[in-house]
């Protein structure tokens, strides 16, 4: 069958427009800026970078970006470990751009910064030290900390899910001290190395050239430190929604242990009149004049006896309070949570995340006392062996929260 003249000039028109549209989409394809197709990096939308294993020839390879929506109502959540720095995207200063270049880094500077601001979390990304690929030690680190923060998260789901509801208040953070020029949020637990933290923060604040500098009392009793309860509900919830959020916590027995031995256990101005009067006067029998005035001499079973009372002679302490009231871990979702345990290595991690100076590291020395042994598990037990079964029980109770939430074994067999 021949086709008619006009028949085939309308079969080839039609044919050399389906050809140039193909064409024009592939080259739209091509000149497709790739930041134009990233995920933007917006609340409630997290960036996880996860370091794979290292590769036979030795090197590690980067996963791509996995992109997550938090759907929970809660709105802390992890602090994101990125991998080390990228080449750079576009060449050197002074260096002529190139069309496409020009508006990859107009694209680049318009893009949020990468932290979801949300009602009090932040979700930072921070980089590991260097320029070098994450090595095991790092990423061991990195999983130790997903799996504490998953732990505390299990436990405030189960145990106190209303309040991740509350509003938060002056006095949810009254513990939490604010250094702005690197975006750090510290939750003060006495006898988890607090001392030495403080002295860190001044360091990092530009406030001390070293740790060694810094005098107690100037740590404990100055003002060089701003606390997040000082500032407005707007202050305070930026800097939740913004800055890295970190505690660290301590077995609970051992930091018990360890303030009694501080507070009792030496002259103290504060806590013998204040407490020691008080327990001695309600919990020894026949006490001496002496003991009744000065407050020194309180035993370790009657410091327990006043500790489970509840309707103590004296109100509690942050010394000795549960580390959930402290800094409320169920309400502000932290993004760091070290342990004392592991000191060092969580320390010196969290200093490298957070880009500190090179020559700054946790310091070692015993801020108070230095000449005594520190306390540890071996002391702790010889205190905790003075009490009865019960006491120890009671006493385990009173800390169980702490115990669930931060994933500490008990500390002896026939506790339940």
């Amino acid at each position: 069958m021949t086709l008619r003249p006009g028949t085939m000039r309308l079969a080839c028109m039609f044919s050399s427009i389906l050809l140039f549209g193909a064409a024009g989409l592939l080259l739209f394809i091509s000149l497709q800026d790739p930041t134009e197709l990233a995920p933007q990096h917006m609340p409630g939308i997290k960036f996880n970078i996860r370091p794979q294993k290292p590769h036979k020839d030795g090197d590690v390879k980067v996963s791509t970006e996995r992109v997550t929506q938090d759907l929970s109502s809660r709105t802390p959540r992890d602090l994101k470990l990125q991998v080390p720095d990228q080449p750079q995207l576009y060449p050197k200063t002074g260096a002529r751009l190139r069309p496409r270049q020009r508006r990859r880094r107009l694209l680049i500077k318009k893009m949020p910064a990468a932290v979801a601001i949300v009602a009090n979390s932040s979700s930072e990304t921070l980089a590991p030290p260097g320029h070098q690929a994450p090595d095991s030690h790092w990423v061991k680190l990195h999983r130790s900390q997903q799996e504490r923060k998953r732990v505390m998260r299990e436990a405030c789901a189960k145990y106190r899910a209303s309040s991740s509801r509350r509003p938060v208040t002056p006095r949810h953070v009254s513990r939490i001290f604010v250094e702005d020029r690197h975006r750090v949020l510290y939750c003060e637990v006495p006898k988890v190395g607090c001392s030495n933290w403080k002295r860190v923060l001044m360091v990092l604040a530009g406030l001390a050239s070293s740790t060694a500098d810094i005098q107690h009392n100037t740590v404990h009793y100055g003002s060089a430190l701003k606390r997040l309860d000082t500032f407005n509900r707007q202050g305070i919830l930026h800097r939740l929604g913004t800055y890295t959020k970190m505690l660290f916590v301590r077995e609970p027995f051992e930091r018990l242990v360890s303030a009694f031995r501080d507070k009792f256990e030496h002259p103290n101005s504060y806590y013998h009149p204040v407490f020691g009067k008080a327990i001695l006067a309600r919990y020894r029998a026949n006490a001496s004049r002496e003991a009744l005035r000065t407050g020194s001499g309180v035993r370790f079973p009657e410091f327990i006896q006043y500790l489970l009372d509840v309707h103590r002679p004296v109100g509690m302490d942050i010394h000795w309070d549960h580390v959930s009231r402290l800094c409320s871990p169920c309400l502000i979702d932290y993004d760091f949570v070290g342990k004392f345990e592991s000191m060092e290595d969580d320390a010196n991690f969290f200093l490298s995340l957070i880009r500190a100076p090179h020559n700054l590291t946790f310091p070692r020395f015993k801020d108070r006392h230095s000449q005594e042994a520190r306390t540890t598990s071996r002391i702790t037990h010889q205190y905790f062996a003075q009490l009865s079964a019960l006491q120890r029980q009671r006493t385990y109770d009173f800390y169980y929260m702490d115990y669930l939430m931060f994933n500490y074994s008990k500390p002896f067999a026939d506790l339940y």
